[in-house]
């Protein structure tokens, strides 16, 4: 009975439209960072989806909200699946909020259906995922798999000087229906839905990813100091010039990072110099530096070539160079069990899949450190995320949904 179980992909999609609304932008977007009125907005939307269907709602100190539907057994931890609901300033309304909505089709299709599970089926929306009001991304599923909030973030503000810890507060308080619960209560395991964010699966006309794992990501500060001096007399011989050594160091790494290794990634998305006059030699070039791996080892090599091949541009410049991590993410591998349950449902329903890579991190990276974990990708248009023109085809939509309900049925054993 359960193999032939749909669910209803209609009010899936009208449920997508009246997120989108919430932190709506002139260009079809969404503005809905987290933590803040309209975070909060679509919570309390969700919390009363809930309730009109009779689930439980809990929240913890880190505000993810989780939505519960009984199982037979109250003793079972229960089965996780959701995604988020922040977005970046100008977002797409499928990052994040697909994953969750599709999340919440499945407990209504399954009570729709008077579907028993022998475990607790929840919810979860994850608090501040993309990091783009507070750093660092992730904070609620990483404070979930830490079982703590880090000591670190005590002090957090936001860029428009809001504290992280007052802005919790008043999202807490923002939905008293829910209960509280201790950070970490243990899972069975966790399935998390999303947008690709890549043209992978579109340009291959296959509408599921298959995710098996999250590439690593060491973040990197390099520093290069040289002498400050005038533009118009300070011949070539005499320049110290850290700019010559920043630029023939990144000419380097571009050309023999990406080029010969398809699974590395390299991305120098920041750039300062100082004293930054027109007249001046600079004194000072900073730059930062994304490096991502699968593997763990190879991304070690990466950030010693990375350093070395500072420190020789720079000497070679009369310069100096520092390079100092700022920022280490390990890789994960999903579980081979939940895996075989999505390709499953996959198969079962006869759509297509492949197996992928995540070049981007997730909440199931922290996740599958305290549990079985799992990741399925539905295609976006042109690859474009984190952008206000984000698309998703209501019918990968609609698979995506029922891909996340087989592969959760089986997970728990249900045919």
């Amino acid at each position: 009975m359960t193999a032939a179980l749909k669910v209803d992909g209609e009010r899936l999609l009208t449920r997508l439209e009246q997120f989108a609304r919430i932190g709506a932008t002139p260009g079809g977007g969404v503005n809905r960072q987290a933590l803040s009125p309209e975070d909060r907005a679509a919570r309390a939307a969700l919390a009363q989806c809930a309730v009109a269907r009779g689930f439980s709602i809990f929240q913890d100190p880190m505000a993810n909200l989780f939505i519960r539907r009984e199982g037979r057994s109250k003793d079972l931890p229960p089965f996780l699946i959701g995604s988020h609901l922040d977005s970046q300033p100008m977002g797409g309304r499928y990052d994040g909020a697909l994953g969750t909505l599709c999340a919440f089709e499945v407990l209504e299709t399954l009570e729709d259906a008077g579907i028993s599970t022998p475990s607790a089926m929840e919810v979860v929306a994850w608090t501040n995922e993309e990091g783009s009001r507070f750093s660092p991304g992730a904070m609620g599923s990483m404070a979930f798999a830490a079982h703590a909030v880090p000591a670190e973030w005590a002090n957090a503000c936001s860029q428009d000087g809001k504290a992280l810890k007052d802005e919790l507060a008043d999202t807490l308080a923002a939905l008293p229906e829910a209960s509280m619960r201790p950070l970490g209560t243990p899972v069975s395991g966790y399935i998390e839905l999303h947008i690709e964010q890549g043209p992978t699966l579109e340009r291959e006309h296959i509408p599921i990813g298959v995710v098996h794992g999250i590439q690593g990501t060491r973040w990197l500060e390099v520093v290069i100091t040289g002498q400050t001096a005038h533009a118009g007399t300070t011949q070539l011989a005499f320049r110290r010039d850290p700019l010559v050594a920043a630029t023939d160091a990144m000419q380097a790494l571009y050309a023999s990072i990406m080029p010969h290794d398809d699974r590395a990634r390299l991305t120098i998305g920041r750039i300062a110099v100082e004293p930054a006059s027109i007249n001046a030699i600079p004194g000072k070039v900073s730059f930062s530096v994304d490096l991502r791996h699968p593997d763990v080892q190879e991304l070690s090599r990466l950030e010693s070539y990375v350093k070395d091949t500072c420190e020789k541009k720079a000497a070679a410049a009369g310069c100096a160079a520092t390079v100092r991590r700022t920022f280490d993410m390990p890789p994960a591998e999903f579980s081979p069990r939940l895996l075989s349950a999505v390709e499953e449902a996959a198969s079962r329903t006869g759509i297509a899949h492949k197996p992928m890579l995540s070049g981007a991190f997730h909440d199931a990276l922290f996740l599958a450190r305290v549990t079985d974990a799992a990741m399925i990708f539905v295609p976006c248009r042109d690859g474009l995320s984190h952008n206000e023109a984000e698309y998703v085809e209501p019918e990968h939509a609609k698979l995506g949904a029922q891909v996340l309900l087989q592969s959760t049925l089986i997970a728990l054993g249900i045919s």
